[in-house]
């Protein structure tokens, strides 16, 4: 081989590993930034308090309540103020087949659901939790 050819494939051998390297860094880099924790700034101002839903039970009994979503960034905190008809829907159709005890019991579950379901809607960025700050059983 002559030594312009050794030349060449020294030297791209040497880009390709240096480009790897920078990929590697760079994804590595990209993935601890997503993993990073919401300050408690963040968090107030990533948050959409619902309106207060007033609906019935099965059972006949009413409910009135309302929850925090709280959200992973400001994309995703636009979009769920958007789907705000879409979050009364899935509350609406969520507390219609609980009874009373399922109700008073099941309060962590149903703010799982709501996450979950709503998880599935969004587009920008996702929901983190759901919190219940309001309720009256009557």
């Amino acid at each position: 081989m002559s030594k312009l050819v050794k030349v060449m494939v020294t030297s791209f051998a040497i880009l390709l590993i240096a480009s790897i390297a920078t990929i590697v860094v760079l994804l590595n880099v990209v993935k601890a930034d997503d993993n990073k924790e919401l300050t408690i700034e963040e968090v107030v101002k990533y948050s959409y308090q619902t309106p207060e839903i007033t609906t019935d039970l099965e059972d006949g009994t009413y409910v009135r309540i309302q929850f925090q979503v709280i959200t992973d960034g400001k994309d995703a905190h636009e979009e769920v103020s958007q789907r705000d008809f879409q979050l009364v829907n899935i509350l609406i159709k969520e507390l219609a087949v609980m009874n009373e005890e399922d109700f008073k019991s099941g309060l962590s579950e149903l703010e799982q659901v709501i996450k979950t379901k709503l998880n599935e809607v969004m587009t920008e960025g996702q929901i983190t939790d759901v919190l219940t700050i309001n309720k009256i059983l009557q």
